[in-house]
């Protein structure tokens, strides 16, 4: 019997509750052995304690060094900063795992099968802007540093080569801005082909693209990729766009991965607008899931899970709204459910 697992817990705001108990019920139909310590964050955080992100949920992520969460609406107004980049810098999340692949077969864009690596603190999205006055006009202009490190751009590439072996992708891009941003995603891209040379050579191939050129071939023809590395702003944008060949955020996990902690997460928005009303797609939140038993080595249990995803969909065609059914939250669940047992 596998030993309790303890892990945060954050439900989130908006659609989160609904798609958080969605998908405890897949898991424990799954008998995932999760001890689940229950936090707040996002908007209740802000009702329960004035912060998004109150001490005790990240005492327990501390605690616990794997979290699984719903989405988080950041405040508008009050000087709040994300909630997602507060987590990723407290706990040095320094990859973003993005995985993408085709599940309802048909569309205009089939078999796909793409992993993005994304590098997660470094690059333009640090946040050093600031204005420069011009005569009576505050924000005549407006500046922003980007700061990417050899140490950073070593353990993204790092992390992604070893992700790509354990795996068995057979090729892996460098995707870069490396002629026009000379310094800060030159170093990125020398760095990763160092360190290829040094480690990892014959494993996999290795190539790089420039960002713009990966952009137009994903969508031409996204078949000629297989594992996608990348720099922050990059990796933020072109995993929408991957997203978006399969579906959409609502079939888009994606993992925070650090050395000493995890959070699993659906990279979707909360939809407040469809919250309480039951209809909500949560196989996102799912596939999180999924990947979150990947990483505490229970891949079978991943499999069961991806697999039972895949026959609720394609074999008894339960669809939520957004995927062209009529099934709500709790039938896609229930349906989910007997497939994971064998019902």
């Amino acid at each position: 019997m596998t030993p309790p697992i303890p892990a945060t817990l954050i439900p989130g705001d908006g659609i989160g509750p609904e798609i958080v108990d969605a998908t405890l019920a897949a898991l424990d139909a799954l008998e995932a052995p999760f001890e689940w310590d229950r936090k707040i964050a996002g908007l209740g955080g802000v009702t329960a304690s004035g912060d998004p992100l109150p001490a005790e949920t990240l005492d327990s992520i501390r605690r616990t060094r794997l979290a699984l969460k719903g989405p988080l609406e950041t405040p508008s107004g009050g000087g709040y900063r994300s909630s997602n980049v507060r987590l990723r810098e407290e706990f040095q999340l320094y990859a973003n795992l993005r995985p993408a692949r085709t599940i309802i077969p048909g569309g205009r864009f089939d078999k796909i099968d793409l992993m993005i690596v994304r590098e997660n603190l470094e690059g333009l999205y640090i946040g050093h802007e600031h204005y420069v006055r011009i005569d009576d006009d505050p924000h005549a202009v407006g500046m922003a540093t980007g700061i990417n490190t050899r140490q950073g751009c070593r353990r993204i590439c790092e992390y992604a080569f070893d992700t790509a072996v354990a795996t068995g992708r057979k090729k892996v891009t460098l995707v870069h801005k490396a002629n026009i941003m000379k310094v800060l995603t030159g170093l990125f891209l020398e760095t990763g082909l160092q360190l290829y040379e040094e480690k990892y050579k014959g494993q996999f191939e290795l190539d790089s693209i420039i960002v713009d050129a990966c952009a137009m071939k994903l969508v031409l023809n996204p078949w000629q990729f297989d594992m996608l590395v990348t720099t922050n702003l990059f990796g933020d944008i072109l995993s929408d766009l991957v997203a978006g060949l399969v579906g959409g955020l609502g079939m888009a996990p994606g993992a925070n991965i650090g050395t000493d902690a995890a959070i699993f997460e659906a990279v979707h928005g909360s939809a407040p607008d469809i919250a309480g009303k039951g209809i909500a797609n949560p196989i996102a939140l799912m596939l999180a899931a999924a990947l979150m038993l990947d990483h505490v080595k229970l891949q079978d249990k991943a499999t069961r899970l991806r697999t039972a995803i895949d026959q609720t969909l394609n074999l008894d065609k339960v669809r939520t709204g957004d995927l062209g059914g009529t099934a709500n939250t709790m039938a896609f669940t229930k349906a989910l459910v007997s497939r994971i047992r064998g019902a």
